[in-house]
């Protein structure tokens, strides 16, 4: 099976590596000098340093010859990136499966992945691809489990493509449960880098796992998705990877502002794009539509803005009222 893995981050780098031990890999950049650079040195040190592509993967700027003969595009992309480049499929007539590995919503029309697809690829089999993974470990081989959801005909292409070695694959048919696990997860791993900064301890960060999890299983019942997704992969295991482990770019963001540094500068930093901080207020108006309380994400909507400090935040959700747990 040829695959085509669109952008080449650190997540499509990775993938893209590890598939290429059984497959017949092609990794699309958007930059033709950053695809140039990483077929010539077989390294992408800009955004997965340290690790070699395998002489398996074909690196190119050219995206029609990257999808010349693939069964199957994943989208390594920051949710911004998504419509654009499914405008792209499109336009070629693309009709094979998609699978997103995006994680938030999107920043002007608050949409999920699936409705953005929806709209852009009408008829096409698409669906996310999510779970608990950092790219590093992925690229080093290291155990990782993964959830693909969408129709049986799309988990099953996904999961033949992908399943193997270390890479397990999970199917599901909750997309929005999904979607919105890997959203909502970002938002809150920065609250949780807030909290290790202010040396809150661990009790805080337990509590704010948990609660935050209730945050996302209220906000995803509005939007239809299934209660039990939220235990699962896509759920649970991706928010506890998120708000503990070093690699999350989301908790690094919230330790750097709540060691008192400014938004901008964090992200400069960073080099990254982190889906948390485009999409707290997309996340945090949707609910609000849908009559959704969201405390912790509120909270980190308003460190975001500038107008409200990490410690204020912090006394503000401690000054809450109390109620019954499963509210």
């Amino acid at each position: 099976m040829r695959i085509t893995v669109l952008g080449a981050g650190a997540w499509g780098t990775a993938l893209a590596g590890v598939l290429a031990a059984r497959e017949e890999v092609f990794l699309w950049a958007r930059d033709p000098v950053q695809a140039a650079t990483i077929a010539a040195t077989r390294r992408n040190e800009r955004y997965l340093p340290g690790i070699a592509l395998p002489d398996g993967v074909t690196v190119s700027s050219d995206l029609d010859t990257a999808l010349a003969h693939s069964r199957l595009v994943l989208l390594a992309v920051p949710v911004a990136a998504l419509r654009p480049l499914a405008g792209a499929l499109r336009a070629r007539r693309w009709v094979g499966p998609v699978v997103w590995l995006s994680k938030g919503l999107e920043r002007d029309t608050h949409l999920l992945a699936h409705q953005i697809m929806a709209a852009e690829l009408p008829g096409v089999p698409v669906g996310p691809l999510s779970g608990p993974s950092f790219a590093q470990e992925v690229a080093r081989g290291l155990p990782t489990a993964l959830v693909v959801a969408g129709d049986a005909g799309l988990s099953a292409v996904t999961t033949a493509a992908l399943h193997g070695g270390n890479l397990r694959i999970y199917s599901s048919d909750d997309v929005i449960g999904v979607e919105v696990g890997g959203a909502v997860k970002n938002v809150l791993a920065i609250a949780a880098g807030i909290a290790d900064a202010l040396e809150l301890g661990t009790n805080a960060r337990a509590a704010l796992v948990t609660r935050g999890l209730a945050e996302t299983r209220r906000f995803g019942a509005a939007l239809g998705a299934q209660a039990e997704t939220f235990m699962g992969l896509a759920g649970l295991g991706d928010l506890v990877l998120t708000c503990t482990g070093d690699l999350s770019r989301n908790r690094r963001v919230g330790l750097a502002l709540g060691r008192g540094a400014d938004l901008a500068t964090t992200l400069r930093e960073l080099g990254h794009v982190a889906e948390g901080v485009w999409s707290a207020p997309a996340i945090v108006a949707r609910a609000r539509a849908a009559s959704v309380e969201m405390p912790i994400c509120e909270a980190v909507c308003a460190v975001l803005a500038g107008g409200v400090s990490p410690g204020m935040a912090v006394e503000r959700l401690l000054a809450r009222d109390p109620r019954m747990e499963r509210q």
